[in-house]
């Protein structure tokens, strides 16, 4: 009987684990409507005043969100939508369309994405248009129709604003801005982009029909709001099923918030960037360690997924090298620190590499220059050393100058983690200035 029960406390709380995995990763991952704002309630009090005079009262109006990338501008304009639509009179009239300078390359596809989005695929029809300007002047028509009291607004999302100024005479962004500044149908142009400068881009036609509107999202919040985000990251809802588990899951997360080890790794996250996807990722590393057996998150799990945040991608791949290529590294190396920083070839790291090998008295490392070779190249497709220039076809390989991409701590670090590292190859490494 006490075996079925456990079996079934177990079950219970594997189902548990299941549903925080699922909260806590959407809450990570997609940064839904549903996650809190954090230090940016003035831009969202704004922002959200703007669309409601749109919305609500037909008036035009245009607006950039300016700030680095992670600064939580698209999350913005999600919750000021979102709280828009939850408006009665508002969800069954305006209209919404959504724009990516990286997807909408050119005014051409921009238009016929405006076009399906605003459900106008049926006036167009199989209209042919004789060029580029006809088309545009039909949309904008379509657009035009009504006045304020009778027109359904339009909010117009454009998603990396700055790509959008790179369009030939920036036709589009013209006549949006224009429409704005007119008494037609009204709409709200709302640009996100990280370009502080993205005004200079803009032509003069263009940007004379910009309200200059701006919206700035700096992640201005201090080390303690920090701390206090990562508690209502990690925090289960009030209305979690299983209220006793989520009560001691919430109590672990404040013990975590207090703990020195964990606030150094919060620290040292802080000082990097405030950035809210580097803390998303931490924290999503930690979860991924929260199993049935280990349900409760610990400073131990923060602690190892702050370093694989901060893991050295190239140093990792230099645990994966033959000994050859190990030796080849540390030849260039040398010879960087010889010739302070200068190019250099095969020739030279080859000759290097021979000098080592003549002073061991067996032939271990003693390969025919053709492998030495192809080490050699195998080293450049991994990207570790890059040619200072392009190669013509009559030029000999080996006298091709090279510069290597990894710098001696890098190096150094990755051989004291290379498994079975030779113990000549990493004396051979320590040794200062080579053998000369």
């Amino acid at each position: 009987m006490s075996s079925r029960k456990s079996k079934s406390n177990s079950l219970i709380h594997t189902e548990c684990l299941s549903q925080v995995q699922r909260i806590l990763r959407e809450r990570f991952c997609r940064q839904s409507p549903h996650s809190n704002l954090f230090g940016v309630q003035v831009q969202y009090k704004h922002l959200s005043e703007l669309l409601k005079r749109t919305a609500l009262h037909g008036e035009s109006n245009s607006v950039l969100i300016i700030g680095p990338r992670g600064s939580g501008k698209t999350m913005l304009i999600n919750h000021a939508l979102k709280e828009l639509m939850e408006i009665e009179e508002v969800s069954e009239n305006v209209l919404q369309v959504h724009l990516n300078g990286l997807l909408q390359i050119n005014d051409k596809i921009a238009l016929k994405e405006i076009t399906r989005q605003l459900n106008l695929e049926n006036v167009v029809g199989d209209k042919v248009f004789g060029s580029f300007a006809e088309n545009l002047s039909f949309l904008l028509e379509a657009l035009k129709k009504g006045d304020r009291t009778s027109s359904c607004p339009v909010i117009f999302i454009l998603d990396e604003f700055d790509l959008f100024a790179h369009h030939k005479n920036q036709t589009l962004l013209y006549n949006l801005f224009d429409i704005s500044q007119s008494a037609q149908t009204p709409i709200a142009v709302i640009g996100l982009t990280c370009r502080l400068d993205i005004l200079e881009l803009l032509e003069k036609r263009v940007k004379s029909r910009f309200s200059h509107r701006q919206i700035h999202l700096m992640n201005s919040f201090g080390f303690p709001q920090y701390v206090k985000i990562f508690k209502e990251q990690l925090s289960l809802p009030a209305e979690f099923p299983d209220k006793v588990f989520a009560e001691k899951w919430n109590e672990n997360v404040q013990y975590l918030s207090e703990d020195r080890s964990v606030q150094e790794v919060l620290r040292k996250h802080f000082n990097i960037s405030k950035n809210l996807r580097s803390l998303h990722m931490l924290l999503m590393l930690a979860l991924n360690r929260v199993t049935a057996s280990h349900p409760f998150m610990t400073a131990v799990d923060l602690m190892e997924a702050s370093q694989l945040c901060s893991m050295d991608s190239k140093a990792n791949i230099v645990h994966g090298l033959s000994v050859l290529e190990i030796c080849l590294i540390i030849a260039m190396k040398h010879l960087n620190d010889i010739y302070e920083e200068e190019p250099f070839n095969f020739q030279m790291v080859y000759n290097e590499f021979q000098k080592f090998v003549q002073r061991k008295a067996h032939s271990v490392y003693n390969f025919e220059k053709p492998v030495v070779m192809k080490a050699f190249e195998h080293l450049q497709q991994l990207e570790f050393i890059k040619p200072m220039e392009r190669t013509s076809g009559n030029s000999q390989r080996e006298y091709q100058l090279m510069k290597l991409l990894l710098d001696n701590t890098q190096i150094m670090n990755a051989l004291q983690k290379y498994p079975n590292c030779p113990t000549d190859v990493r004396q051979w490494a320590t040794s200062s200035l080579s053998w000369l």
